[in-house]
């Protein structure tokens, strides 16, 4: 069960990904010139990519780790404390 909060950080990872490979962000890589060497598009790209699925990765485990802890609003049927 996803909350508000992990679907939040989700659609920012989609427009993150979209600005990462909209055309004017890919132009900027795209240039060769005689002093730097071949073009830098391919890195960028790969680095781009990898950077996308290590953060969706991270979100996923994070919310994978937040659901197995307890809410501290919830009652166990071991915790006779409260019951009289």
């Amino acid at each position: 069960m996803s909350g508000p909060r992990h679907t939040a950080r989700r659609i920012a990872l989609a427009i993150l990904a979209l600005l990462l490979f909209s055309p004017p962000v890919i132009g900027l890589f795209d240039i060769p010139s005689a002093t730097t060497g071949p073009s830098w598009l391919p890195l960028y790209l790969f680095c781009a990519w990898g950077g996308i699925i290590a953060l969706a990765a991270w979100l996923q485990s994070r919310e994978a780790v937040l659901q197995d802890i307890p809410s501290l609003t919830e009652t166990r049927p071991d915790d006779t404390r409260h019951e009289k």
